[in-house]
């Protein structure tokens, strides 16, 4: 009882702070769209092409700097036109090369107009790797606008993007236009990947976008369920990232990807476990 009032009493000083209520807000909201995308992501076998989106949000958020606009209106319309991009290519197998390329020029752009502009260095920092605790309102209303269009948009293609996912050949069979289901899919993965930046940043995505979605996919082959688990892990490692973070002084991006990483080797443990248990009584009796 009295470790619990003290956990109550922690989580009432940390939530005392305004930058950290819209931290745990932010997170809260891009820890759920994060989890629901980054489940097809990883299911598409598309995670490298959702590598690759962040990467091109780079030149788009240091160019509208450049230019006097908000890095995070730049990072949104690249990200968005780069995912629509990437969706119009086809076959991955005919893609990643050209997606490898663009990927490469993107930080290349990124890097010279930095050059030209060295007073954006530190806004530079905070792109590649995130500053949830800087976050203010004005952000915060923007991530739930775009995590609300990304989810809408998400669940109005989920059954043509699911049979698209699982089955292509006999899809493309009855009828359903792959190339625009791909589209549509990476526009909406876009617009994901920009709203998780602000939180992470460019080199972290990974760790919030796929980490989960990865673990749940090793926990159970049910889609519905692996969803809502890889909701569940995203937000529940965002959340205990910020208040790591609050008490050690550590980066929040770095307890996220430690706590990243750290779930995806525990449900490889835990797969192996179960594979060799269920093995275990067919070994006896051969």
């Amino acid at each position: 009882m009295s470790t619990l009032m003290s956990a109550l009493s922690e989580l009432g000083l940390i939530l005392g702070f305004e930058f950290m209520r819209n931290a745990f807000a932010a997170a809260t909201i891009v820890a759920i769209v994060a989890g629901a995308v980054g489940y097809f992501l990883v299911l598409r076998g598309e995670t490298f092409a959702g590598h690759a989106l962040a990467h091109v949000g780079f030149p788009g958020a240091t160019g509208a700097a450049l230019i006097g606009l908000s890095p995070f209106t730049g990072l949104t319309i690249f990200t968005i036109l780069a995912g629509l991009g990437i969706g119009l290519l086809g076959e991955r197998a005919h893609r990643d090369v050209a997606i490898g390329m663009v990927l490469t020029l993107s930080l290349g752009l990124g890097l010279l107009f930095l050059h030209f502009y060295t007073a954006y260095a530190s806004q530079a920092t905070s792109l590649l790797f995130g500053n949830v605790l800087a976050i203010d309102r004005g952000t915060l209303a923007a991530l739930a606008g775009l995590s609300a269009v990304s989810l809408v948009a998400l669940g109005a293609i989920a059954r043509p993007l699911l049979f698209a996912s699982l089955q292509p050949e006999l899809a493309e069979a009855k009828g359903l236009r792959l190339p625009l289901v791909s589209a549509l899919f990476m526009t909406i993965a876009a617009i994901a990947t920009a709203a998780t930046m602000q939180i992470v940043g460019v080199l972290l995505v990974f760790a919030l976008m796929v980490a989960p979605a990865a673990s749940a996919m090793r926990l159970t082959r049910h889609i519905g369920t692996g969803i809502a688990l890889a909701i569940g892990l995203a937000l529940a490692i965002a959340w205990s990232s910020l208040i790591l973070a609050f008490f050690t002084d550590w980066p929040t991006s770095f307890w996220i990807t430690a706590l990243g990483t750290l779930v995806f080797v525990a449900s490889a443990g835990w797969k192996r476990m179960v594979s060799r248990r269920r093995s275990a009584p067919v070994s006896a009796a051969a």
